[in-house]
Parts: C-alpha cells; structure tokens; sequence
C-alpha cells in the first residue's frame, strides 16, 4: 500500500513536470514579440531624422572699381561691410581700387591680356568705355548679364530701368554685357534770371527769344540796381563747348539746334551737323543781334569760368545761363548774398521759338560701367555678384555711402541727410570716413539722400528759405533736354585739331560781328569745313552712331 502510494505520487509528479514543460510560456514570448517591434521603430526614427545640413563655404568675389577720392585708400580690412557681406551673403570680398584714365586702362588691358581679369571690374577709358567694353566682349573675356538682372529687382529700378540708353550703348548682339551706373547728376544747368532787376524795371520772366532780348536791353541800359552807374550786363556767359559754347543754350534750344550735333531729330534719321539746319542759321541772327545791341558782358569770348562766376556775384549781369551747385550751394551763394541780401534769382522754362521748339540742352553726363569676367561666370559666380550688387543698391547702401547711421550720418522722415549732433571728425564726409565710403560710386544713383548730403537747404542773411534741390535742380530737370549720351561714341576727326579751330574760330566771328552773317557768307563757311573734312566727319559719325543701333 505505502508502497503503491508512494509510486502514484511519483507518477504524479512527473506527469506535472511534463506538462508544465508543454504549456506555454506567456512573459517570455510577449517579450519576445516586443523586440522585433522596438528595433521596427528605432529603425524608422532613424530613417526620418535630417541629414545634418552642409554649411555652402562662401564665395570669393574681387571686385576693382574707381575710387571715390583718388587721394584716400581702399576701405580698411576692418570696415564693417566686409562682416555684413560675409554674414549677409556668404561672400568674401575683396577690393581693389583702379587708377583713373591711362592708368587704369593700362592695369585692366594687362589683366586682360594675361585671361585674369577680376570678377566683376568697373571699365576705365581714356577715349570712350563702350571701346574697352567692346575689345573685351569680341575677345570672349566678359559675360552677358542680362539674366542677373532679375536676382537684383530693386538695382534695376533705381540704377537701370531709367537709363535705357546706357543699356544699348552696352549691348552687343542683343546681349547686355555690362551693369551701368547712373551717370553723375544729370541736366544740372538752366536760365535764371535776376528777380529783383525784374522787379525794380516792372518785367515779367522772358519766354521767347525776342521777350529776352527786351529784358536784357532793359538790364544793360536802365539801371535795374538802382545805383545810377552804367555797370549791368543783361546776359553774362563764357565760352564752354564748341562755337560759342552751350552758355547761350537758350537761345540755340529755342531753334532745336543745341551742341554740335543734331540728336533732336535723330530718330528721324536726321543726324549730322546742327551747322546744316537752318534753324542753326535762325539763332545766329539772335546772337547778332545780342551782340550788335550790346546786351552781352562785352569780355565774355575771354573769360574764364571763375571770372564769369565772379562777375554775376558782384552784380554785373542779369540773365545767365548756371550750374544749380554753383548758383545757389551755400559756399557759393555767399558772396552774392553778402553783395545783395535782398536780391534773388528766379530759374526759367526753355525759350520758345518762333518754330515751337523749347529745348533746354543736350543730356551728356559721365557714367560708369561694371563688366563681369568670363571666367567667374563659368565658376558659377553671377548669382552671388548680382547679390552682392543688390546689398549695395539696398541693405548696405546707406553703409556704403555713408557709414553707421547715428554714428557717422542722420537720416530724417523726409530722406534728407544731416549732421546734427555728429562728432565732426566721424561725419561721413570728414577724411578718415573716405576710405570707408570708397565703394559709394557702386551704391549712388542720385537719391534724394545723396543730393540732400552734398546742397543741403539753408537760410540767407534775410532769413529766405534756400532749397537748391526742390528749387533749381528739380526745375532745371524738368524742362525738355534731348538724349545725348551716345555723343560719347562719335571718334574725332583725324584732323580734329583743325576742324574745330576753323568752326570756333568762324561761329565766334559771326557771332561778334567780326564777320557779316549773310546766307553767302553762311555757305562759304560751310564749304569751308567741307574742304577740311566735315563731310567725311559728319559720314564717319553717323554711321558709328548706326552700327551702334543708336540711331536709324
């Protein structure tokens, strides 16, 4: 009995261990399945975390350029420019200032000649940029770059959607290959005439040729300052330009006939020599006749440009034709003030000719060019040029022109720049801030800050409100000036030398009454300049002026 007990309980136990062997293990296979679906997980997160990004290393750009004062250096490696650009852009720049005229053209036709032109280069000439720009363009070192224009939207519109005709004269094969900069500030000159002497005499501002010839008569001969001495002129001027110069601009303008050339009707295919109109004929009898009355500072075929200016600050003359800077810049306008506190000069629309014609002058203003090399746009270089040009013409224009705002410059709510409060020794036009501001070329376009910072308004010794700006440049601008920029491409003769002595020579006596004006005298003087090569000069120019597409 124990012993078959003892048996059955053995038997029991076994068959619990076997079964309990079988029966399934839960905590271990939920385990199990846990593992498979953890390393699924980690996988994925693995899968879905970014890549680190890549920081791009920065471009180098070398950009050569004039400088803004010959005398000063380069911006200094500290100017904070080079951190905002480097920061801003990712560039590192470097610069490297050109010298003007024969040596800067030298400097870059070497660079050139050695394929090692820098990557974006101000252009420097001492004949004419479009020539330069051309040899580089035909020798396959420049870049068209026309398609960078729209990675810089705001430089188009403030430095090349007016300027139209700055990007035909650098335009080859309908590529555009340079960046103009607008010219220096442009149709600057203009009539103006004494306000007081008007006043005193009871006239009304001239408006024709014949109402100017009235006014002057009666400046010359009845006294208009009152001081019972016969020492006014109606017209003061000196000789600038070919012939009699553009100092009687309004008399020739209001006959369509200024400058030597013909522009005014050039899209007419009307271009050649204003000598040949006769129109141009029409103004030289109201010079006569300026001069045979008298009306006209009696020394002004021999003064200089310093005398002339002298002159109408000690009240000599009435009527003149002026720089809007030179007339009414406070350094300037001092002396006249000081001499008469309580006179003023008014500026006049163009004359207007028996014709309709009212032009004002010709618009041939200096500009500046910037080409980019061949070689940095095969680098892949344009995108960061153009953005670095864009950081001038926005971001870092005040930077480039002017230095820190607060620091160096003020900036009011109407745009204008001042100095109020300003250490003077840190003003952005004192000396030490002019290598810092070197590169202000590459940002100016003729803002309202720019000109602000050079004529700035001021008071006169009566207390009157002087605005050069608002007053006379926005005037003078608005008056009817005809394009002339192409000018610039038109060689001279080869006997340049003598064919502008014999029409200077032969204006200015027509217009002394050195020489009769007749229509037979006329002809033979044209003639005359025919004989010395005038028609070969006047072939030469209009063809240059067609192969260049300026003209029809």
């Amino acid at each position: 009995m124990k012993k078959g007990m003892f048996i059955l309980i053995a038997l029991l136990l076994v068959m619990s261990q076997v079964l309990g062997a079988c029966a399934p293990a839960a905590a271990p296979v939920a385990e199990e399945a846990a593992q498979p679906a953890a390393a699924e997980e980690a996988a994925s997160a693995e899968e879905a975390a970014p890549e680190p990004t890549a920081v791009p290393e920065p471009v180098d750009i070398e950009l050569w350029a004039l400088a803004s004062v010959t005398e000063a250096g380069p911006p200094p490696d500290d100017w904070l420019g080079f951190q905002r650009i480097h920061d801003e852009l990712n560039i590192n720049l470097t610069v490297e200032l050109i010298p003007p005229k024969g040596d800067g053209e030298t400097k870059l036709n070497a660079a050139a000649a050695a394929n090692d032109l820098p990557d974006v280069f101000m252009i420097v000439s001492t004949t004419n940029d479009r020539d330069n720009l051309k040899n580089y363009y035909e020798l396959g070192l420049i870049a068209p770059v026309e398609d960078m224009l729209d990675m810089m939207p705001q430089r188009k519109v403030t430095h090349l959607d007016d300027y139209q005709v700055l990007q035909d004269l650098t335009t080859f094969d309908g590529h555009l290959y340079a960046l103009p900069n607008p010219p220096s500030i442009t149709n600057r000159e203009g009539l103006v005439v004494r306000q007081d002497w008007l006043d005193n005499l009871g006239l009304e501002v001239p408006t024709t040729p014949a109402e100017l010839i009235a006014v002057a008569e009666a400046f010359t001969y009845d006294d208009p300052d009152g001081n019972g001495k016969d020492d006014t002129y109606g017209y003061g001027a000196f000789i600038e330009g070919q012939g009699v110069g553009r100092r009687f601009n309004p008399i020739f303008g209001a006959y369509g006939v200024v400058d030597l050339w013909n522009f005014v009707d050039a899209d007419k295919g009307d271009f050649g020599l204003n000598i040949h109109d006769p129109e141009f004929y029409k103004a030289m009898e109201v010079m006569v006749e300026l001069q045979a009355k008298g009306l006209v500072d009696p020394d002004w075929p021999t003064l200089t440009k310093d005398e002339f200016r002298a002159r109408w600050k000690q009240g000599r003359n009435g009527i003149m034709w002026e720089d809007f800077a030179a007339l009414t810049n406070k350094s300037n306008y001092t002396p006249f003030d000081d001499n008469f506190p309580e006179a003023s000069w008014t500026p006049c629309a163009a004359l207007v000719g028996p014709g309709g014609e009212n032009v004002y002058g010709l618009n041939e203003a200096n500009f500046s060019i910037y080409a980019v090399s061949q070689k940095a746009a095969d680098a892949g270089k344009k995108e960061a040029i153009a953005a670095l040009f864009e950081w001038f013409a926005t971001d870092g224009y005040y930077l480039t022109g002017f230095g820190e705002e607060g620091v160096n410059f003020n900036l009011d709510a109407d745009g204008y720049i001042n100095l109020d409060g300003i250490d003077p020794d840190l003003a952005f036009n004192s000396p030490a801030m002019q290598p810092p501001t070197q590169l202000r070329g590459t940002a100016f376009y003729n803002s309202l800050a720019e000109i602000s910072a050079r004529y700035p308004n001021y008071e006169t010794n009566t207390g009157r409100s002087m605005t050069p700006i608002k007053s006379y440049l926005k005037f003078y601008q608005s008056q009817q000036w005809i394009e002339g920029f192409a000018k610039k491409l038109i060689p001279p003769p080869a006997n340049a030398a003598d064919f502008y002595r014999y029409y200077d020579e032969a204006i200015l006596q027509f217009a002394l009454g050195q020489k009769e004006l007749t229509p037979e005298s006329w002809q033979e003087f044209l003639d005359g300049l025919a004989s010395i090569g005038g028609t070969e000069f006047e072939a030469t120019a209009k063809q240059t002026l067609q192969d260049a597409g300026m003209i029809p």
